[in-house]
């Protein structure tokens, strides 16, 4: 009996050691979101104490973009032999200097600078952060395990950025910042005190992990991510004037609406890595289907306030829900470097992101605002079909 008491106890010390690592990790990420996006709301603050235009101040966030997608596979060949848990502590570091740099910065091109290095840490921290995640737990929770440790990122753009921005309009745009080192500092004790060293397999060759990479079957699943995200940032880039000039929302009511779009990606990012967990494959397809069939319906709900709020959260919960899982299949594809398939997932992400923006600016010029669900409904549909296509033949063969 004394001997079944010890167990017990032993697992539930095991539970929370897990529970706690899973933590870090997600503070991690939490912040990291939180650096991405807060300066959205900070650009005019930022662009009058630098002494630049608003357009010039936005080019933080482009650059950032851009160092996410380029830099991150990079990054993630050339510390590929650095143990996973050194390399997030590396990269929490790295982070952490980036906003210091941020609080102190005296000019556009220093803070310029220190954004891109911050850009740097974030695609390789998810996508080593996703494999570490992966591997506290057993085969049948791994999408679970990495929707928590994403969940950061979706949390960052509920509670991070509006507390971000509060911050650095009452306290001064560098205060942000600090806030968010501050909260790196948390989250590297954390991983230095709980996250374990992970089993990892021998690192291969920088031609090996690239080989690895380049397989057809996982490329078509970077490009089915990439296709989705463009669907999603065609409406969600220009989300604003879409709700202000056609719903007829005041512009005040559109950051509440905002803050219940980010409730639903909480909700949906942890669905989906349960759903995930259950059925890879047809809940990625599933889902697809499901953000399709809500953007279409948006085309009509976009009229009616009540209707067009409802639309919005769900098509955040749909969205969102189908990354764990992909960011799964990606992982397995790559055998012998998951963590840079899932680095490069991001980096495809963040690629998408791009695109959708710049198709939904032609689709405003060239058809309409109103036509922004629709063509958003049809690059989803793209990736869907790609991903039958691809479903199909895998049990053809199988």
């Amino acid at each position: 009996m004394e001997e079944l008491s010890h167990l017990t106890t032993k697992e539930q010390a095991k539970k929370e050691t897990f529970s706690i690592s899973l933590l870090s990790l997600t503070l991690g990420s939490f912040s990291i979101g939180m650096t991405e996006f807060v300066i959205m709301g900070l650009l005019p603050n930022v662009a009058e104490d630098l002494q630049v235009s608003i357009s010039s101040a936005g080019q933080l966030i482009t650059m950032y973009a851009l160092g996410v997608a380029v830099g991150a596979p990079i990054m993630t060949i050339l510390t590929n032999r650095i143990p996973q848990k050194r390399l997030l502590c590396l990269l929490m570091v790295l982070f952490i200097l980036g906003n210091g740099i941020s609080v102190f910065a005296p000019s556009y091109s220093i803070l310029m600078a220190a954004r891109m290095l911050t850009a740097l840490t974030h695609g390789t921290f998810f996508g080593v952060g996703a494999v570490v995640a992966s591997s506290l737990v057993p085969p049948h929770k791994r999408a679970s395990a990495v929707s928590i440790m994403m969940a950061g990122l979706t949390i960052a753009n509920i509670i991070g950025v509006p507390l971000g921005t509060f911050i650095g309009q009452h306290m001064g745009w560098r205060s942000s910042f600090g806030s968010i080192a501050i909260m790196g500092i948390i989250a590297l004790i954390g991983i230095l005190i709980f996250v374990p060293q992970t089993r990892q397999e021998q690192a291969g060759s920088i031609i090996g992990q690239i080989t690895a990479l380049v397989k057809p079957k996982l490329l078509l699943y970077l490009l089915i991510g990439a296709l989705g995200n463009a669907g999603l940032f065609t409406v969600f880039t220009y989300i604003a004037p879409l709700l202000i000039k056609v719903t007829g929302f005041a512009e005040y009511h559109v950051t509440w609406i905002l803050v219940l779009f980010g409730c639903g990606v909480t909700i949906g990012n942890i669905v989906g890595g349960k759903l995930a967990d259950w059925k890879l494959m047809p809940s990625i397809l599933g889902l697809y289907f499901t953000v399709c069939v809500i953007l279409t319906l948006f085309t009509f709900t976009v009229y009616s306030p009540i209707a067009a709020i409802v639309t919005i959260f769900l098509w955040g919960a749909a969205s969102f829900a189908v990354f764990p899982g992909l960011q799964v299949r990606v992982m397995s594809l790559a055998e012998s470097a998951p963590a840079l398939a899932s680095t490069s997932s991001h980096s495809a992400g963040n690629l998408g992101n791009a695109a959708g923006a710049f198709i939904g600016g032609w689709v405003i010029t060239h058809l309409s605002i109103t036509s922004l669900p629709w063509v958003g409904a049809v690059l989803v549909g793209l990736a869907l079909l790609l991903g039958i296509g691809s479903y199909m033949v895998e049990r053809k063969l199988a």
